[in-house]
């Protein structure tokens, strides 16, 4: 069986499981697709980055799309993990190695039924 881990901050993710979207916008900040084998309905897991380093929820992968970062936040809102457009902005270029100029290209892997553990399941 394929599945895919994606490695994401935990910012991202409490906020998500907050309130439990019904679908996500699991953003990376180059517009790079992640994995040729990546079809719909192939399980993406949530592992949080250093300490962490556990895998604490998922969903299953929809289609992964390169957007201008405004468009994605047009598109998904909230369901991009963040609050507003400058947030998200903000976190891009807080991943990228060089600064933003413009508008940046980003991938969004859109993922449905996401679930979310909570701190003590984990």
């Amino acid at each position: 069986m394929d599945f895919w881990v994606g490695i994401t901050d935990k910012a991202w993710f409490d906020f998500l499981r907050s309130f439990k979207p019904e679908e996500v916008n699991f953003w990376q900040p180059s517009g790079k697709a992640l994995a040729s084998f990546l079809e719909p309905g192939v399980p993406f897991l949530f592992k949080l980055h250093a300490p962490h380093n556990v895998v604490v929820g998922g969903g299953f992968f929809v289609r992964f799309s390169r957007l201008p970062a405004r468009l994605a936040w047009e598109a998904f809102g909230i369901k991009n993990g963040v609050r507003d457009y400058a947030e998200l902005r903000r976190r891009v270029e807080q991943y990228r190695s060089e600064p933003l100029h413009g508008d940046p290209e980003i991938g969004c892997n859109v993922l449905t039924e996401p679930f979310f553990l909570e701190e003590h399941e984990w």
